[in-house]
């Protein structure tokens, strides 16, 4: 269960108050990190203009994604800065909602750079996507170091930030002992909710729709639920004659359904790895 306070040389400290020095609040666009952001802005009675809260768009999100970044920085009456990478410098752009991309755009911006396609060995995606285009948009406004406060719980003991090397990592939700079960009762009891479905306290569908840290059932389902979002990842790997996984192509996962026509993929099967990283929610 999560402690609101912990015990520091016998006094309670709040392990949700923000540190000293300009802070980046990391929001993935999950339940998760929503939860942070929330409880981080009750602690502190908001945010002072040395924090910035930061939602590094990969264009491939799902819509209810999208959705749920916009009504969290209305609800919370909090300024989320939208981010994306860009090929061109300064290698990335401050977008918005409506003008956030939908299609991979920079996703196929970095994978045309790099002429190479990322994989559970070489990650460069995220750094890329998310944390270096979140450095080069904080170093534009004149930061030099900060701390980021990214939203690990204390049940995610296999997760390590990457942080650049402006940056010092601050996991809030380790400290308050925050695990899967506290964000689930949290979010059962608020007017509204990431549009995603949960399984276990496990979004299905969040952060960027085919990552290949995804299980290969979900993955083989996305081919046959979502065909057009499955294309994408499967025409990169045509293209680029790589794959995103060294066990099968996103030609062969969706082959394989076709086979299979309606039968349900459990989680745990044949065709599952183990879920890992920052596609878990």
């Amino acid at each position: 269960m999560a402690r609101q306070a912990v015990q520091l040389l016998g006094a309670e400290v709040n392990p949700y108050t923000l540190p000293d020095g300009k802070v980046q609040i990391a929001f993935s666009g999950g339940r998760t990190s929503a939860y942070m952001l929330y409880h981080i802005l009750e602690a502190n009675g908001g945010l002072p203009d040395r924090v910035e809260v930061t939602f590094q768009n990969t264009g491939r999100e799902l819509p209810p994604t999208l959705d749920f970044v916009a009504e969290v920085g209305r609800r919370f009456g909090v300024m989320i800065t939208w981010l994306e990478y860009r090929a061109a410098k300064p290698l990335f752009e401050v977008v918005g909602y409506q003008g956030a991309s939908r299609n991979g755009e920079p996703f196929d911006q970095l994978i045309s750079r790099k002429q190479a396609l990322p994989n559970q060995h070489k990650k460069w995606c995220s750094a890329e996507l998310k944390t270096l285009t979140a450095k080069r948009y904080l170093v534009s406004i004149g930061w030099r170091k900060w701390t980021s406060a990214v939203g690990f719980r204390a049940d995610e003991a296999h997760r390590t930030p990457f942080v650049c090397n402006r940056s010092t990592g601050w996991m809030p939700l380790r400290a308050a002992n925050v695990t899967r079960h506290d964000v689930v009762a949290f979010w059962r009891k608020q007017p509204f909710d990431l549009a995603l479905p949960s399984f276990g306290g496990k979004t299905i569908g969040g952060n960027c729709d085919g990552c290949f840290l995804k299980s290969e059932a979900y993955l083989a389902s996305l081919s046959r639920d979502m065909p057009q979002r499955h294309e994408w990842w499967e025409a990169h790997e045509a293209k680029r004659r790589h794959q995103f996984s060294d066990r099968y192509s996103r030609r062969e996962l969706r082959e394989f359904m076709e086979r299979q026509g309606d039968w349900a993929l459990s989680t745990e099967g044949a065709l599952c790895q183990a879920n890992d990283g920052e596609c878990t929610e």
